[in-house]
């Protein structure tokens, strides 16, 4: 399930990418598919070793071809391990929100990316978000949860900040809202939830099937519904 899109981001096979925050690494896993040379960045130990062990994977596939195209690093994202300038396209996606000092990582995501470049950033959208919020303290108060709730005006006024000009925007995941609505009012932890785990089945067969009534639907709904807003940005020349 992927949140950014790359024909957006402007990536092109041989560009090197950083994907800040990888989490799961499905945005890494994308980009080397589209043959860019990834280093995905997590601060924590455990994503970095999944990360890790999925680019093992897919260098036995025949999916990486050497470690210049894929490597994983674990690091702060408030004091990057990279020279300026150092990657074409950027991605931080559902991450910001999670750091209590944004300015200084927006300010470290500008300084890596070259004069030119590109960078997309995601984060929660302020109306699904604000429900979460309102519905359970437990969804944003447990250790690396969400720290804010980002107004689009706010978020791109402190990237603008940074030096970077936001040249397109979009809305996406719209079916993943009620989702984590039905999550917060019946508990976060409460994946057991019978409700909740029949959600979660359709939001499975959704990503693995694409069927072209949910994805029609919710391409129609992500406007008023989205729970990701995704900005791309540049770093002028």
């Amino acid at each position: 399930m992927l949140t950014v899109d790359y024909a957006r981001l402007g990536l092109r096979p041989g560009e090197r990418l950083l994907d800040l925050g990888c989490g799961g690494g499905r945005h890494a896993y994308q980009a080397v598919r589209l043959g860019a040379r990834v280093v995905a960045l997590d601060a924590g130990e455990s994503e970095v070793s999944q990360v890790r062990a999925t680019f093992g994977a897919m260098a036995l596939a025949g999916e990486v071809s050497s470690k210049d195209e894929a490597s994983v690093v674990q690091g702060d994202a408030l004091a990057l391990p990279f020279a300026e300038g150092s990657f074409d396209r950027v991605i931080a996606s559902e991450v910001l929100e999670h750091i209590p000092d944004d300015r200084s990582a927006m300010a470290e995501l500008a300084r890596v990316l070259r004069p030119g470049g590109t960078m997309a950033v995601t984060v929660p959208r302020l109306g699904p978000e604000a429900v979460n919020w309102a519905l359970s303290d437990e969804y944003h108060s447990v250790p690396g949860g969400h720290v804010r709730i980002y107004r689009r005006s706010t978020l791109l006024s402190r990237l603008g900040k940074a030096g970077l000009r936001p040249v397109a925007s979009h809305h996406a995941h719209a079916l993943h809202s009620p989702y984590w609505w039905l999550r917060c009012l019946v508990g976060p932890a409460r994946e057991d939830h019978p409700v909740v785990r029949a959600y979660h089945r359709l939001l499975v067969w959704d990503i693995v099937k694409a069927p072209a009534l949910t994805r029609t639907t919710e391409r129609m709904l992500n406007p008023l519904l989205g729970k990701s807003y995704v900005v791309y940005l540049e770093k002028p020349a």
